[in-house]
């Protein structure tokens, strides 16, 4: 595959940002002579981590965004719901907002190798280098993911991919190409691999904010349930949950949270001292201010689909359902976010908003074990996850509620014991992640057909397995410089 030349942003490199809310500079950096110590490479780790937010277009293009038929239909949410391509690359909440900002993050995870090789690769530093690869694996994941096919072994070394960059660069432009899927991956599981022995959870000052061991296996059961590797995916979420510590961290939706308050809920879900939260990442977002009121959300008819109690296999309604908040679906919403303003000067009214973003959470770890071994033939395994996972959803849950087998397959009436505990765990998440945005990649994993009606009621989007649209297209930017674009 031919090389082409794609616009990356570089990191400055004077300016070490204590905080998220600093932006990056886009200019050529020098030659780094101030990455001379490892806590000025700990310091620059903290923008390895993309600034921005996937979930505003990954839920509307998602089927737990319905369309409620109002007349305010803001921008960043529209497009992706029609499959409509986004291409202003500086609107936040949009797909070339996200791969800039990824690509942000791989720069200055490379930065800090580079000073790490120079510094000769010295014990003091390893505990960076660990945190460094997973986070460049990462961003390079969640870019291969929505720009790329998904993975499919039988296609992965024939599609392309997205450009892997390991090397820092000095030119605002380089070389680059899409590599295959199949490449990208292959990356992603060395950078893995070598990183996440080197991880020491006591040099984070907020552990929470960053990849620690717990965080870096949650990311790899990701990882390797789209790789289809199942194994793999149970042997990492177990290191995140050694014993039967998962319990102890899964949110308490039946019983704390059963009664908190709107501005209460909004405040601990999102926050560092809510166990569930392994991996928080500050985004540069109005997601949190404007998602209830979306014209394309949580309607009526997804509301009454996702949380009906008759539409889950346990036939009783999950706890989130009592805290769907709003008189009617022009604002119904579950209040997850609570946005962060930060005003450009003390004395100044306007400024920037900013959520806090839950990239890997101790549910989806359950949820990728539970499915991994379902789909291994190991079901009393899967089952046990899934009733741990009921038994903090389910208001008043006792002995009768406990789940089984036969109530998958009661359920799932046409599908084989496994293939029902496959579609158990997805029916779960789909209620666990509403306004979250990880439907998508159970969508893209799945392969789920994807209908979208109109509030007319007749129009209607059909995304079916093999529309070139489940690929978002790769940035304008991007593409003018010679990077290939994805079909349409």
């Amino acid at each position: 595959m031919k090389n082409n030349k794609i616009f990356i942003y570089i990191v400055a490199s004077s300016i070490f940002f204590t905080t998220s809310c600093n932006k990056f500079l886009e200019h050529q950096p020098d030659d780094r002579t101030e990455l001379t110590s490892p806590v000025k490479v700990a310091e620059l780790l903290a923008n390895a981590y993309p600034h921005a937010n996937y979930i505003a277009f990954a839920e509307a293009m998602s089927d737990n965004a319905g369309d409620k038929g109002t007349t305010e239909r803001f921008l960043p949410n529209t497009s992706p719901w029609n499959y409509i391509d986004q291409i202003d690359a500086a609107s936040e909440d949009t797909p070339p907002f996200y791969w800039n900002s990824c690509y942000k993050a791989i720069a200055a995870a490379n930065y800090a190798l580079e000073a790490i090789e120079k510094a000769g690769n010295t014990p003091e530093y390893s505990a960076s280098k660990g945190e460094a690869l997973v986070a460049r694996a990462y961003a390079h994941f969640m870019l291969v993911t929505f720009f790329s096919k998904t993975y499919d072994k039988a296609t992965a070394t024939s599609s392309p991919g997205i450009p892997y960059v390991t090397l820092p660069q000095r030119t605002v432009e380089g070389d680059y190409n899409r590599g295959t899927v199949a490449s990208v991956y292959e990356n992603i599981e060395k950078d893995l691999i070598a990183g996440i022995p080197l991880i020491q959870n006591n040099k984070y000052r907020v552990p929470k904010y960053h990849f620690t061991t717990q965080a870096a296996h949650a990311f790899a059961t990701r990882f390797y349930l789209f790789k289809q590797d199942y194994e793999k995916v149970v042997e990492h979420a177990n290191a995140v949950f050694p014993g039967a510590t998962v319990l102890e961290n899964l949110r308490p939706w039946n019983t704390t949270y059963a009664g908190l308050g709107y501005y209460e809920l909004q405040a601990l879900y999102t926050n560092s001292i809510e166990p569930a939260n392994l991996l928080l990442q500050e985004a540069s977002s109005y997601w949190g201010r404007n998602y209830g009121g979306y014209n394309y959300g949580l309607s009526s008819g997804v509301r009454a689909t996702v949380f009906n109690a008759a539409n889950n296999p346990t036939k009783k309604a999950l706890a989130m359902n009592t805290k769907v908040f709003g008189g009617n679906e022009t604002v119904y919403n579950i209040p997850k976010f609570r946005e962060h303003f930060v005003k450009e000067t003390i004395s100044a009214t306007v400024g920037d908003g900013y959520n806090m973003v839950p990239l890997l959470t101790s549910e989806e770890v359950l949820f990728n074990r539970a499915e991994a071994n379902a789909r291994l033939g190991h079901h009393v395994e899967a089952i046990t996850d899934l009733d741990r996972y009921l038994s903090k959803r389910i208001m008043g849950y006792s002995a009768s509620d406990k789940f089984s087998e036969e109530k998958a397959v009661s359920f799932f009436s046409t599908l084989s014991v496994g293939d029902a505990l496959v579609a158990t765990v997805l029916n779960f998440k789909r209620m666990e992640y509403m306004h979250e945005g990880l439907r998508w990649l159970d969508i893209l994993r799945n392969n789920i057909v994807v209908e979208h009606v109109h509030a007319n009621g007749i129009d209607k989007i059909v995304l079916g397995v093999d529309d070139p649209r489940r690929l978002i297209q790769i940035p304008q930017d991007a593409v003018a410089a010679g990077l290939e674009a994805n079909p349409r």
